[in-house]
């Protein structure tokens, strides 16, 4: 049960806002990830979900095999050459192997937080150490994935870039504008 607070009305807002960024976060990077190649069954389902191939509990093998399935229908979305394909298959992959481990440190930030939580006397400082490293994991997992779209919108043409942009509004739901 929530109840609000009449000294603090935006502390519940913000709350809110703290649970969904983080999480739009990760969905977010999972999503711009999948669109760039990575994998539109990911972007589906919300992002770092427990069960999707980049929860971590999959091998490196398979990881790459998925990846190479979705780099195919991504390829053919855009009609991408083969010079692209040489290129971009690379990117997307190191983006994926250096944002795997933000996912364990998310789970482990997220730990800490319910530990924290449960507790006979909640510990506010580890509850706030844990938003603060939630944070941080989002701002480094956001930067990586702006990397991922500049180093890949570089190699697309811009017909190519346009055809992205709207198989992701297709993926999200999102109006064309």
């Amino acid at each position: 049960m929530t109840t609000s607070d009449p000294i603090n009305p935006g502390k519940r807002f913000r709350s809110l806002l703290f649970n969904r960024s983080t999480i739009l976060s990760f969905v977010a990077g999972a999503a711009v990830a999948v669109a760039v190649g990575v994998s539109a069954q990911v972007a589906a389902m919300g992002g770092w979900h427990h069960g999707s191939i980049l929860d971590g509990t999959h091998s490196a093998a398979e990881v790459d095999a998925h990846l190479d399935h979705m780099l195919k229908h991504f390829y053919v979305e855009i009609d991408a050459t083969d010079a692209q394909k040489a290129q971009i298959g690379p990117l997307v992959k190191q983006a994926v192997n250096d944002l795997l481990p933000l996912h364990t440190q998310a789970q482990t930030a997220h730990q800490h937080a319910m530990d924290a939580l449960s507790q006979a006397t909640v510990d506010r400082g580890a509850l706030e150490a844990a938003r603060v490293e939630h944070l941080q994991l989002a701002d480094q997992a956001s930067k990586r994935l702006v990397q991922l779209m500049g180093d890949v919108g570089d190699l697309l043409t811009p017909t190519q870039r346009k055809a992205l942009s709207d198989h992701l509004q297709r993926l999200h739901g999102m109006k064309h504008s």
